[in-house]
């Protein structure tokens, strides 16, 4: 049921994207002779993809907007008042360094989750203050944060030492 509730989402935010034209979803070449979709969130313009966080009670799907950019790192979530409850955006660090951030103009709580260099989560911020300019930091290295509406992290239990997924360029991400 959760798969085919990701596929509906992914398949709406692809027919709403202000990107895709006439035929629904921007094509890009995945490798020669294969192609792909890349889906567009029709606020953001944002890449979505699917991303699973692995726990001790099971995997949970997210379809998230990839910030790859500074300028789409520096905007995030800010001014957004809706984030469903199985999307959120993702912040890749390449490389991987102590990553902050703030609250600035996001009318959202959000749980803030810090992903380690090895795929796994070092910390969670959870439901921070909207506006907030206090800086929310991670324990450690981190190659990429992911933001969830907040308190989704705890309803799943979603805590330290769980792995996250998601796929880098075209190819899963390997852990």
């Amino acid at each position: 049921m959760r798969r085919t509730t990701a596929v509906i989402f992914l398949a709406l935010a692809a027919a709403c994207s202000p990107q895709a034209g006439a035929g629904g979803a921007a094509a890009a070449t995945a490798a020669p002779g294969e192609r792909h979709e890349v889906l567009r969130h029709p606020v953001s313009g944002l890449e979505i993809v699917e991303l699973e966080v692995a726990t001790g009670t099971g995997r949970h799907r997210f379809a998230v907007e990839v910030a790859r950019t500074p300028r789409d790192q520096a905007q995030g979530l800010m001014f957004r008042t809706q984030l469903g409850e199985n999307e959120g955006m993702l912040f890749p660090r390449d490389p991987p360094d102590i990553a902050s951030f703030w609250m600035k103009n996001t009318p959202l709580p959000l749980d803030i989750i810090f992903i380690g260099p090895d795929g796994r989560i070092i910390n969670i911020a959870a439901e921070t203050v909207p506006y907030s300019l206090d800086p929310v930091v991670a324990a450690g290295p981190t190659a990429a944060v992911l933001e969830l509406r907040g308190g989704r992290a705890a309803e799943l239990g979603i805590g330290p030492g769980d792995r996250v997924e998601w796929p880098v360029h075209g190819a899963a991400r390997a852990r």
